[in-house]
């Protein structure tokens, strides 16, 4: 059973205002997708890592994915996650069903070795992996500015990356929501469960320093993250 990270850097960062994809904003010294790629290519379980990046910046995700011994390939992702998603689907279709694939978002440059272990460990009798965090702050469900819910806070997760899955799994699952016309997901693990609904999804704990770069404040906190790790 191979495991395949696919790092998803296809994201242009508006929200970040940095004037360029999030991912190759430095931090610490060096890209934000560089740190994401390390993490896997230095995990003893992961055999690969494929690369899927925001289009017109092939090159530049190239270099910087060069170095690592595990990169297989630099893809170019699509307009959505889901459509980058497809695009990695695409580069994987001649591995077997029982492969393991890892999802992973470039921007979560600090994911570490234990989370991805305990994906890849959750995934030896399962199909479909989530990493998550128990919600710290009240949860309400908001319409038209008003609270109309609010969910027990103790069941309540944020979800991290990687998620991940058997192959076979992850496919079948795709392949019956781009037939759906309404398709409307933000990650993967919500496509499963959209689609595959008698597919258990088990949620592995996850790290609070496996944060998403993605607003201006975030790049403060990263920096902070990578000058404890150089200490």
């Amino acid at each position: 059973m191979a495991a395949v990270a696919v790092v998803l850097a296809g994201g242009v960062g508006r929200r970040l205002g940095a004037g360029r994809p999030k991912q190759l904003v430095d931090v610490g010294g060096r890209p934000v997708l560089a740190h994401a790629i390390d993490a896997f290519d230095t995990h003893r379980g992961i055999d690969e890592v494929v690369v899927v990046m925001a289009s017109g910046h092939l090159r530049e995700a190239a270099a910087i994915a060069a170095p690592f011994r595990k990169t297989a390939a630099v893809i170019e992702g699509g307009e959505t996650r889901t459509a980058s998603t497809v695009a990695a689907l695409g580069a994987l279709s001649g591995r077997p069903d029982d492969d393991r694939v890892l999802f992973h978002d470039a921007a979560r440059p600090f994911v570490d070795h234990g989370v991805i272990g305990r994906v890849l460990d959750a995934l030896d009798g399962g199909e479909a992996v989530a990493v998550g965090l128990p919600a710290s702050d009240t949860m309400v469900v908001v319409e038209d500015g008003v609270v109309v819910s609010m969910p027990p806070r103790e069941t309540m997760t944020r979800f991290q990356t990687p998620q991940g899955f058997r192959l076979g799994t992850i496919r079948k699952a795709y392949e019956l929501a781009q037939a759906d016309p309404a398709l409307r997901a933000t990650d993967d693990c919500g496509i499963v469960h959209r689609y595959l609904p008698d597919v258990p999804i088990r949620v592995v704990p996850g790290s609070e320093r496996n944060l998403k770069v993605t607003q201006p404040l975030d790049v403060v906190v990263a920096e902070h993250l990578a000058g404890e790790d150089r200490r």
